[in-house]
């Protein structure tokens, strides 16, 4: 991934131990968030406030592409990007990201969060990927994010490590003030946690021999009938990424046909499934299903259309471990 387009994405919201060529220890490390296009900002906000119930935060617009922000107790987020001139300021990554997607809602980015920034950005170069010097912002007064990205992307999607400050406010709020801070993290449909994101390629396998040797192990194989895709389950601290590819027809198959690799899907962590059920219900007008998945009793909102990617809600199990409900399938 081009360096620059993680860099301005953020600009808008805000002794190591001896490494080999073999795999890296596991880093301390968990899913920070996506980068969620839309067609414009006022639709994707639309498609998440209304349709789905989650508190949409503003963001920025300093040229052109705007964010608005999804935050969630558990501290990760979705960030949500959209055009708002016809002559936008995009940087190289950021055309070559639309240019991907061909101007239609998606995510081709996420990101990784750590506090062994720098003993993971050694340990991978190290072990030879091409890595970014360090990025920081949003300035140089203020103390606020650092990361990294890749100069050719290891993985089918996009990604980077970021850490962040102590007393970094993204909302723009004091942070003394705990009671502000609480409630941009409540959501009418009872969204508590980013518990998953599920990327889809046409190779699996490959994305999960780089996780491996970027000290993600312990994958665990797994069948998504709900989507059509088969891979595998990787935990990452107490969040999971999936590493997918098509199985037959289906999601999977379809948006890799029409996109390419890209993010498939995410997983939210709610206290009241039925509740999140019937919100979404009531935004798209139609009966939804429920059914065992990964993280337990699930159901799959119909985002496909309206986002580019799909939106799972599943009931949150408290001391449940990422990848615990995994169907282990041979031959995968």
């Amino acid at each position: 991934m081009r360096p620059m387009l993680l860099v301005s994405a953020m600009l808008l919201c805000l002794g190591a131990a001896q490494v080999t060529a073999r795999a890296a220890a596991a880093p301390p490390a968990r899913l920070d968030h996506i980068l969620l296009w839309g067609r414009s900002i006022d639709q994707v906000t639309a498609v998440m406030a209304v349709k789905l119930g989650f508190q949409v935060r503003p963001g920025r617009d300093p040229g052109g592409v705007a964010n608005r922000y999804i935050r969630f107790a558990d501290s990760s987020f979705v960030e949500l990007l959209g055009i708002t001139r016809p002559d936008p300021a995009f940087d190289p990554g950021m055309k070559e990201d639309q240019q991907a997607l061909k101007g239609d809602p998606g995510s081709r980015t996420f990101g990784f969060r750590t506090s062994s920034l720098d003993a993971i950005h050694r340990s991978l170069q190290a072990l030879h990927y091409a890595v970014t010097p360090f990025f920081s912002g949003p300035d140089s007064a203020k103390p606020g994010w650092r990361l990294f990205a890749f100069d050719r992307a290891p993985l089918s999607s996009n990604t980077f490590f970021i850490d962040y400050a102590a007393d970094y406010a993204p909302d723009q709020f004091d942070p003394a003030n705990a009671g502000d801070h609480r409630v941009t993290r409540e959501h009418p449909n009872g969204a508590r946690e980013l518990s998953a994101i599920w990327l889809v390629s046409g190779d699996a396998e490959a994305d999960r021999k780089q996780l491996a040797k970027m000290g993600f192990g312990n994958a665990v194989p797994v069948r998504l009938p709900e989507v059509g895709a088969v891979g595998f389950c990787v935990p990452v601290g107490p969040t999971a990424l999936l590493a997918l590819q098509p199985e037959g027809s289906g999601i999977a198959a379809e948006t890799l046909a029409s996109g390419g690799p890209r993010v498939l899907g995410v997983s939210f962590g709610v206290a009241d499934l039925g509740r999140a059920q019937r919100w979404v219900e009531r935004g798209y007008e139609r009966t939804l299903a429920t059914y065992r998945g990964l993280s337990g009793e699930s159901f799959l909102a119909p985002t496909r259309d309206d986002l580019g990617l799909s939106i799972e809600f599943h009931a949150i199990v408290p001391g449940r471990a990422p990848c615990a409900g995994a169907d282990v399938q041979d031959g995968v």
